[in-house]
């Protein structure tokens, strides 16, 4: 068992159903991430690429899609040598939105892979932010 698990939760003002597209949707998945040739389905290859480079940036496998409340894939990039991780996405419904939550499990060990947890937990932070942006309509109050 790993104790390298990263684990994020974040509220948004959308539907599950909404959610799941933003995760799954090649084009939904560009703004906020990276966007892959065809939608995650699952027993699906994964290959996401940079939206401006085009460079293939993480690899892996679609291994269930229960839409709109679960998606899991294994998760590889270059810096993690042979490793391969899991993301797990978990959808639930709650009053005025979706509870989006992220286990992202099975990561590199020991005091030379924590640098690439450091950097794996700032770039969800970053990916999330820019999920908000997308979905949520600027609103002043």
């Amino acid at each position: 068992m790993t104790l390298s698990i990263l684990q994020k939760t974040i509220f948004l003002r959308a539907t599950p159903e909404t959610v799941w597209d933003y995760l799954t949707k090649p084009e939904m998945l560009a703004e906020w991430f990276h966007k892959p040739e065809r939608p995650l389905e699952q027993g699906q290859k994964l290959e996401m690429f940079g939206t401006k480079s085009g460079d293939l940036l993480i690899w892996g496998e679609v291994r269930a899609a229960h839409p709109p409340k679960y998606l899991e894939y294994t998760f590889t990039v270059k810096p993690m040598g042979d490793t391969v991780s899991v993301v797990k996405w978990t959808l639930d419904p709650v009053p005025g939105g979706t509870r989006l939550k992220l286990d992202h499990e099975g990561l590199p060990q020991g005091t030379d892979a924590f640098d690439l947890i450091l950097a794996l937990d700032n770039g969800w932070d970053e990916h999330f932010s820019r999920m908000r942006k997308a979905l949520h309509d600027t609103v002043d109050a």
